[in-house]
């Protein structure tokens, strides 16, 4: 059976690469309109480059789907709210945020500052938050949605060399506890 998203809308942040770049896919070849969103940085958060979401566009409009990029900072909460409008704008709802928006990098707990975990924080826990309190009232309007948040092993277990990325992955999870808990009335 074929899971069909048509008449659907979809938002994927860190969609220009790696993982992010299959849901996009992966949501665009079963009919969902989706937002291409990625800053385009480097693995550790430097530099800027919207070309990897405007080459996975071309490839989902290649394949006969409809997407558009953006190259937003999820980390800034005015641009988390600026990718959710623009699937509103541009589709007329969101039913499916993907945060997947990270950085990674090798750093020991002993050569870290909370600067350092400040920044991670910053991107991966607070871009989740961002996009999300953008989505979560439309959601509720419209009866439901569905919230897909990216978390990994080393939040869960950890990973030495990675306390910084850990920690905001663990928060991550614990935020989409609570969403999941809080939503369940509303259907998201």
């Amino acid at each position: 059976m074929t899971i069909s998203l048509d008449g659907r809308v979809a938002v994927v942040t860190g969609a220009g690469r790696g993982l992010g770049r299959a849901y996009a896919l992966a949501l665009a070849a079963r009919g969902a309109r989706v937002v291409v969103n990625d800053l385009g940085t480097d693995p550790d958060g430097r530099g800027r480059d919207a070309s990897p979401a405007e080459r996975v566009v071309a490839e989902i409009r290649a394949a006969g789907g409809t997407a558009v990029a953006d190259a937003s900072d999820v980390a800034d909460p005015d641009a988390g709210a600026a990718i959710v409008e623009l699937a509103l704008a541009d589709f007329g709802r969101i039913d499916v945020l993907v945060n997947n928006a990270g950085i990674f990098g090798n750093q020991p707990f002993s050569a870290s500052t909370l600067a350092d975990f400040e920044r991670y924080w910053r991107i991966h826990l607070g871009g989740h938050v961002n996009t999300s309190s953008a989505a979560w009232s439309h959601m509720i309007a419209q009866g439901g949605g569905r919230i897909v948040m990216t978390e990994s092993a080393a939040g869960l277990y950890g990973l030495p060399g990675q306390a910084t990325y850990a920690a905001a992955k663990g928060a991550v999870h614990g935020l989409m506890r609570t969403l999941a808990l809080e939503g369940a009335e509303h259907g998201i």
